[in-house]
């Protein structure tokens, strides 16, 4: 048995489908990324670097951030798809124990965007260092963002985990 799947306590044999994981992380993370960059781009003229200083607030403190320059940037980036890598590893963690999500990603996927949206509006931020804010500043940027979690984080990470080799049958 693999350490992955001892560890995991799945049946022999299983194998954790990490191509899968590594490719819905990815393509989770850009089009997230991008979402918020073209999003918030256009709705209130942030730039790119804003944006991911903004996502390193929540480790460093917002003003902190703000003052940073392209390596805290970059430090938001990688943040960015830590947290994209890391939802994918979750949901490929409980396709071994729940097969169903493996054979309807087109199902799951979305429905799984949703939760990561709410443990991150719900949990992640509020113990962030980000200062507290209101739920859904409005209609535009919360349909986005549940948009978003729903087909450009969810729907990805369900495909490549269901397409993963590891994690076929």
């Amino acid at each position: 048995m693999s350490t992955v799947a001892a560890v995991a306590g799945t049946r022999f044999g299983q194998k954790f489908p990490i191509k899968g994981m590594l490719q819905g992380g990815l393509v989770a993370g850009i089009l997230d990324g991008l979402d918020a960059v073209i999003y918030f781009g256009l709705a209130s003229g942030a730039k790119p670097a804003g944006i991911f200083r903004y996502i390193a607030g929540g480790l460093l403190g917002l003003e902190t951030a703000r003052h940073g320059g392209w390596a805290t940037a970059l430090l938001g980036l990688c943040l960015h798809f830590l947290i994209a890598f890391g939802a994918s590893a979750t949901y490929c963690a409980a396709s071994l124990r729940l097969p169903g999500l493996r054979r309807r990603p087109l199902l799951w996927g979305p429905m799984f965007g949703v939760a990561v949206y709410l443990f991150m509006d719900f949990v992640v931020v509020p113990l962030s260092m980000l200062p507290p804010s209101s739920h859904w500043s409005s209609a535009a940027v919360f349909s986005d963002e549940i948009l978003i979690h729903m087909f450009g984080i969810g729907l990805p990470i369900a495909w490549f985990a269901s397409r993963s080799p590891e994690n076929a049958g």
